[in-house]
């Protein structure tokens, strides 16, 4: 029987945040498997996943990583080592592979390029200092430092940077704007999640944000708009369905909160939101809580 590991589970073991594995497994680095709302790692991908970590804190960007990836296996097909046996480094702007074994070749795999390896020295050693960051690097630095309170604002600026060089990174804007909103900067975080759902109209965790955002700020018919919209691009959003189902009970609107909150449980029967929500459908008529589940960032 293969083994599989919960994503709490990978996290423990490897020290990944749960943030880096939705953002490689969105890049399809890693291929989780999803049963009743959960997310199952095999061992490779647990293997995998201490490699990425390993390559993310030598600040190599996760997508240059997969294009990367995925320009060996156009040239290599069959024969390219796994990831976990390949040895990966930065040369300036040019993601370096060194492939197994003694006699492993160095490779630029998006120029399909073989290099000279005049010497015998790890691979690390013959590797240049980044010089200017990419849009990517600049978004993995936000990543990096929009975890700590402290490092927020450094968070911020990286983020601003990443869109300075990629103004359509949907991504960037979304990742921007929840700094933006722990930093209680409020109208700034909503403009920049409505720039987001204008550049993506079917992002929907464009769509959500903004949302939570104009649910804080007051505006609960606005708020209702965004994440109708949402759980309409994603309908399998639990957190959507429950933030919706929470305004409507604010507009007085309790037949369609507990449709929504029934869809909650759907998706999400464990927790306790889902507590939560077998409690209002048991009791339609208590107090409304006034609250709304966290920001969601995005993973790339």
């Amino acid at each position: 029987m293969d083994q599989r590991f919960t994503r709490s589970e990978v996290e423990r073991m490897t020290g990944a945040t749960r943030r880096q594995l939705d953002y490689w497994a969105r890049l399809g680095l890693v291929h989780p498997r999803a049963r009743w709302g959960e997310r199952f790692f095999g061992f490779a991908d647990l293997v995998a996943v201490e490699t990425l970590r390993r390559i993310t804190d030598r600040r190599i960007p996760a997508g240059r990583l997969r294009r990367a990836i995925s320009a060996l296996d156009r040239q290599l097909g069959q024969t390219r080592a796994p990831l976990t046996a390949l040895r990966i480094a930065m040369n300036g702007n040019q993601i370096i592979v060194h492939e197994p074994g003694p006699e492993g070749r160095l490779v630029e795999p998006l120029s399909g390029q073989f290099l000279l390896n005049f010497e015998t020295a790890p691979l690390e050693r013959k590797v240049h200092a980044l010089g200017g960051r990419s849009a990517e690097q600049w978004f993995e630095i936000g990543m990096a430092g929009d975890s700590s309170p402290a490092t927020l604002p450094d968070a911020v600026d990286a983020y601003r940077r990443a869109i300075g060089l990629s103004p359509e990174w949907v991504e960037a804007h979304i990742n921007l704007g929840t700094a933006l909103y722990q930093l209680e900067r409020m109208e700034e975080a909503r403009e920049v999640f409505s720039r987001a759902t204008s550049l993506d109209s079917r992002n929907a965790l464009a769509h959500f944000n903004l949302g939570c955002m104009h649910d804080r700020l007051g505006d609960i018919n606005a708020a209702i708009a965004e994440f109708r919209a949402a759980v309409e691009h994603s309908p399998h959003m639990a957190d959507a369905h429950l933030n919706l189902a929470l305004a409507y009970e604010k507009s007085g609107r309790l037949a369609d909160s507990l449709e929504h909150l029934s869809l909650y449980l759907r998706y999400e029967p464990q927790g306790p939101w889902a507590d939560f929500a077998r409690t209002r459908l048991r009791d339609s008529h208590g107090e409304t809580s006034n609250k709304v589940t966290p920001f969601r960032r995005s993973k790339g």
